[in-house]
């Protein structure tokens, strides 16, 4: 059983049941929820396992000299999740706080380091920073899982989430080996959401990716280089990702003696859940036996 605090501050949610709670944008699941969830990321893994993907892990932060390397800061900086640690000139005076003392929300930006890293806003970051400086004449192909954070305006139950998990396989090689990697998964996420009875919208993603007055802008206008599929309400639940040769060009990531191409197949773990509750009005038990079936025959 979950509880959400009813005198909390910020955006909260009661899940379908009690199946999870939300509350400033972080979840908490219950047990229908977390088999769920589990049976979901299972289904993913194998499709990377099958794909010929290695599954590896990542450092839970980021560099931001790595993540400024790659325009982060011009693209994305609003998603950003600073890490520091308080100033050690500051640690006395925090120590004397009074019990009983009027309690401050925050601590004060005054007390705290310069951060030098970031929560993940992505899987794939870790992967294609792990890769940098590589070669290899053959494709590259890892799939893996990370707790990411994007810090939005604003928050909605499961479906915007500043924390969530996200299941990633990633591809990088050649152009025409990143395309072939992106319309299998296309084919396969359009197959398992139908067996689901999932009603699936493949629609150009609008956020951006490459800096904005660049000659890749231009291109991003004419094939965009990411997809999302949306559930009915509108929910981002998949997404497939074509990097074209941005990372090899920027990390020293080459493929047959040139800039290696990437892409990647992104799934939303919790948005997932979010979509078959309300697929399933409820009954997590229902969607859990729905995705080990089509699961198998995926």
């Amino acid at each position: 059983m979950t509880v959400t605090d009813p005198t909390a501050t910020g955006d909260t949610d009661t899940g379908t049941g009690t199946a999870w709670s939300v509350r400033d944008g972080l979840a908490t699941l219950d047990e229908p929820a977390v088999l769920l969830k589990a049976a979901l990321d299972a289904v993913f893994t194998r499709w990377g396992a099958e794909a010929g993907a290695r599954q590896q892990s990542y450092p839970p932060l980021l560099r931001a000299e790595d993540l400024r390397s790659l325009d982060y800061f011009r693209n994305f900086p609003h998603l950003g999740s600073p890490v520091t640690r308080i100033r050690p000139d500051r640690l006395t005076a925090l120590a004397a706080d009074q019990p009983g003392a009027t309690a401050l929300p925050a601590l004060p930006a005054a007390d705290l380091a310069d951060a030098t890293h970031l929560l993940p806003s992505a899987a794939c970051y870790g992967c294609l920073l792990h890769l940098s400086g590589s070669s290899s004449d053959a494709p590259v192909l890892v799939t893996t899982v990370a707790q990411c954070f994007r810090h939005e305006d604003h928050h909605d139950g499961l479906r915007r989430l500043w924390g969530f998990t996200m299941r990633e396989i990633v591809c990088v090689g050649s152009a025409d080996a990143v395309r072939a990697h992106l319309d299998r998964h296309r084919e396969r996420i359009a197959t398992f959401g139908a067996a689901l009875g999932l009603t699936l919208d493949r629609q150009p993603a609008t956020d951006p990716f490459f800096e904005k007055d660049g000659a890749r802008t231009v291109m991003q206008l004419l094939a965009p280089v990411k997809e999302e599929y949306l559930h009915t309400d509108g929910t981002a639940i998949a997404s497939t990702n074509n990097h074209r040769n941005f990372f090899g060009e920027r990390r020293g990531i080459r493929h047959a003696g040139r800039p290696a191409f990437s892409g990647c197949v992104a799934f939303g773990l919790e948005r997932w859940v979010h979509a078959l509750g309300d697929r399933f009005e409820g009954d997590l038990g229902a969607a859990l036996r729905a995705v080990q079936r089509a699961g198998a025959g995926s």
